[in-house]
């Protein structure tokens, strides 16, 4: 074999090797760095603060989190399903105004029960719930963490400076967004909802803004 047939051999094996060096960093991509922050948003930022501002190890526990839950498919509510979950949310706002943390503790059960409906991890697991709804709905899983601290929280927590009802009405507030994002018709579900559903999704938001801001002081529960 000639020198030329060697060297000609020699670059189109390198230039084998450095496509496929290059297609493997594409496939990663989206696991990684500006991916993921694009992705996460606000949770991962969270995951740097926990880590101590170390970024490759937030990185590599939100990219554990897409492996695990990112193929997820949620599941369409049915109309009656929908339509009972928003009056129990109803519900729970309005027994606010009187029983503040008996209405946070039933704003957590509902989000639990209502992600288990959507096709996510049962609620009595509750990180794990927690952590394949952060996957989806990064933007807004943060009301369901503080709804849940503070559902578990002392009673006596106020008197010592912890939970109060302010703590309590702004996690209500938060968790309002998970709510409003999983109880609306899914985009590709059209078939099983009237076209304009989504918008109808958006009605109960300018509701709960009036609840939010207008409603009387609630009593201490």
């Amino acid at each position: 074999m000639s020198t030329g047939v060697i060297i000609a051999l020699i670059v189109i094996v390198a230039a084998v090797l450095v496509v496929a060096a290059v297609l493997a960093l594409r496939a990663r991509g989206p696991q990684h760095g500006g991916s993921l922050k694009r992705r996460f948003g606000p949770e991962y930022d969270l995951a740097v603060a926990r880590h101590d501002g170390d970024t490759k190890a937030a990185e590599r526990e939100l990219a554990e989190r897409v492996r695990r839950h990112g193929s997820l498919r949620e599941r369409p509510l049915e109309p009656a399903e929908r339509e009972r979950f928003e009056a129990r949310w109803t519900a729970a706002q309005e027994r606010f105004v009187d029983s503040p943390r008996e209405a946070v503790a039933e704003a957590d059960r509902l989000l639990a029960e209502l992600a288990g409906a959507r096709g996510f991890p049962d609620g009595g697991q509750y990180e794990e719930q927690l952590t394949a709804l952060s996957v989806h709905h990064a933007h807004h899983v943060e009301g369901y963490r503080r709804v849940h601290r503070v559902t578990h929280a002392r009673v006596d927590d106020a008197a010592e400076g912890g939970t109060g009802t302010e703590e309590m009405r702004e996690s209500m507030v938060g968790a309002r967004a998970l709510f409003e994002a999983l109880v609306r018709p899914a985009r590709h579900d059209g078939a099983r909802h009237r076209p304009g559903a989504d918008g109808d999704a958006q009605e109960p938001a300018r509701e709960h803004r009036t609840w939010s801001l207008n409603k009387r002081q609630p009593k201490e529960s």
